[in-house]
């Protein structure tokens, strides 16, 4: 099967399914020398696992990641890094009863018309469980990035179906506001809001209980990314993030910047203005606001890069829904197992993962083609910042 591979420089390639023994990836394109141990890769790992409150799925996965090939001595050799995530939780006869039923919701009728035979146990390789593979890869990529100019990927909720946030600030959201609360408790909900959190929780809550999911939409901002990653054609950047959040279960809209908002402006309203100010050795360039999200012509400006994605409503529900067998019979399906009310909250580290993926692959990219410059830092006087 063909499209297991995301990216050039810093490329990932994934295998595994919901219920098989689990999920691999394999990252090509890591710098040596990189500090990188399992608890490295935990940090999100734990952020995404299943079971962690009481508003996602109760599937007990410790999600403890196995790092096969690439690092020795707790520092990357520069050679491909394969990571481990096994499954340990399966409950595959959760789904026997419905394998001749199509989900709604769920890609099991196109499995059939593309392949004529499917795993119909959970979603198979379409499954959120592959995405492990994912956040363990992007923890690598944060890595890479953090240690060579400082950048930072952070996601939070923003919008539980009728409820939003208020978010008036996106780059000054910190990763402890998105996973804390003040009392030191888990914000289990990610919402920087604390209002908004409360009631998102209870809505979704309520959903639960009513045999019932809802959907959502996050918000995703990358900052102190230097001004130049990308390229002005198919391989803008703003095009790679829509695949990589795209490529992600569920995502069903992806914008950046004022996104959709630019509809009903004027040119005079939406262009953002530029300003700069004089450091020791050259000017510093920016923008008075950040409507386009930090990227023009498919390049970053080094202004902060926001971007949002709405999330349909989870498909498996133990309600009673209409649909038909394989052989085109009317019939009737609930779908038993354990799926989240809402993906929101485990949604975010997927994507701040495949964010980070494609800013790691974009820098790499970058230093071979268009400048002298360390993955570590800056030589022959290139100033990343």
């Amino acid at each position: 099967m063909a499209g297991n591979t995301f990216g050039q420089s810093f490329r990932i390639t994934t295998a595994g399914e919901s219920h098989g023994p689990g999920n691999v990836v394999i990252i090509d394109g890591v710098p040596p020398g990189i500090p990188l141990e399992v608890a490295d890769l935990m940090v999100d790992l734990e952020r995404r696992r299943p079971g962690q409150s009481k508003i996602v799925t109760q599937r007990k996965e410790p999600d403890e990641p196995e790092i096969l090939s690439g690092v020795f001595e707790g520092r990357t050799t520069g050679t491909s890094l394969a990571i481990l995530i096994r499954n340990q939780d399966q409950r595959s006869r959760d789904y026997g009863n419905i394998k001749n039923l199509y989900r709604p919701g769920h890609a099991d009728y196109s499995f059939d018309a593309k392949y004529g035979f499917r795993d119909y146990r959970g979603g198979g390789r379409s499954s959120a469980r592959e995405t492990t593979a994912r956040v363990a890869a992007g923890a690598v990529a944060k890595k890479i990035f953090a240690e060579a100019f400082g950048g930072e990927v952070i996601g939070y909720v923003t919008q539980v179906g009728h409820i939003k946030a208020e978010i008036p600030a996106p780059q000054e959201v910190t990763l402890e506001q998105v996973e804390k609360l003040p009392n030191g408790d888990a914000n289990i909900v990610r919402c920087p809001d604390l209002s908004a959190g409360e009631k998102m929780i209870e809505l979704i809550d309520e959903c639960r209980k009513a045999g019932d999911s809802i959907g959502g939409a996050a918000e995703v901002v990358a900052k102190n990314i230097p001004a130049g990653l990308g390229e002005p054609v198919f391989d803008k950047i703003k095009a790679d993030f829509a695949k990589a959040l795209f490529s992600l279960p569920a995502v069903l809209g992806v914008e950046y910047g004022i996104g959709f908002g630019c509809v009903t402006m004027r040119g005079s309203e939406h262009n953002d203005i530029f300003t700069a100010t004089q450091n020791a050795d050259k000017p510093h360039i920016s923008t008075k606001t950040n409507r386009h999200g930090g990227m023009l012509g498919g390049i970053t400006t080094g202004m902060p890069i926001v971007l949002r994605a709405a999330v349909k409503p989870t498909s498996s529900l133990p309600i009673e829904q209409p649909t038909v067998t394989q052989s085109g019979e009317e019939a009737t399906i609930q779908t038993k197992g354990r799926h989240d009310p809402c993906l929101l909250p485990r949604f975010i580290p997927m994507a701040e993962a495949m964010i980070a993926i494609v800013l790691a692959d974009h820098w790499l990219r970058w230093c071979g083609q268009s400048r002298s410059v360390s993955v570590y830092g800056t030589s022959q006087g290139v100033d990343v910042e």
